[in-house]
């Protein structure tokens, strides 16, 4: 049986819903992680001169899939304008918040001696504590975690913003300027946001401003770099709702995001 208009309507919600759920959360959980982008493919360190400070491409692993997430709110913001992606940015945050208290929880668990006693060799046999390597991995500080979400909501808004501003510039044309515009700069504000809160007081403010360039620089070259990726979104979506109805829903979304908040 063909499912109906609304039925369709909230299917969609929730795949997409689920879909920046799932990667904002892992995007969480990975960011323990610093890689070194220019070794990822092959390169030299960059050693860029910015602001007197040496900068290399070593970035958080989450920064791999948040562009994920960021493509998808385009795609909410299109269909369900402010009002879809100011409540999945909420959900979203409440839940990661959940899932840190979890692992704090977790982490203060008394661990088992046999577990403790099977895990206690590193690969070359030294000797290794899994408690405290699971302690160490999952406990991030609680500065950084709430840097994190702040900068993740306040994120959110600049691009839901941003986005249909644009979308009244330019009506239904030019995807790519307001999903990618939107994109840019909520990013902009993103990067700088959670290390002032995570890193005021123990970094310079130059060295702040210099981290933030390097990973602006990185995010802002996926960012465009990616934008194809919004327009297949777009194409299967019209294709799943019918091109009609696809169109209704994109100008009634764009009828209801007045203002920031």
């Amino acid at each position: 049986m063909e499912p109906t208009v609304e039925q369709k309507h909230s299917r969609l919600f929730m795949v997409l819903a689920g879909i920046v759920i799932t990667n904002a959360l892992l995007a969480e959980m990975i960011g323990v992680k610093i890689f070194s982008a220019e070794a990822t493919v092959g390169s030299q360190p960059a050693h860029l001169n910015i602001l007197g400070f040496t900068m290399d491409f070593n970035l958080t692993a989450g920064v791999v899939i948040w562009p994920v997430v960021f493509i998808t709110t385009d795609l909410i913001n299109e269909y369900f304008g402010k009002p879809g992606v100011k409540r999945i940015s909420y959900l979203t945050a409440i839940l990661i918040a959940y899932a840190f208290v979890m692992l704090l929880v977790a982490i203060y668990l008394p661990p088992a001696d046999w577990w403790i006693e099977a895990n206690n060799r590193g690969p070359e046999g030294s000797n290794f504590n899994i408690d405290f390597a699971f302690g160490k991995i999952f406990g991030q500080g609680q500065r950084i975690i709430f840097a994190s979400l702040v900068a993740f909501i306040v994120g959110q808004l600049v691009d839901v913003f941003v986005f249909q501003r644009l979308r009244n510039m330019t009506g239904s044309r030019m995807l790519w300027l307001r999903a990618t515009g939107s994109t840019l700069v909520s990013q902009f504000v993103d990067s700088f946001v959670v290390l002032y809160i995570a890193f005021s007081g123990i970094f310079s403010n130059k060295q702040i401003l210099a981290i933030g360039i390097t990973n602006y620089l990185y995010k802002a070259c996926v960012a465009v770099l990616l934008t194809p990726l919004i327009y297949i979104g777009h194409g299967m979506i019209d294709r799943y709702l019918g091109k009609e109805h696809a169109e209704r829903m994109s100008e009634n979304a764009a009828g209801e995001s007045k203002g920031f908040f």
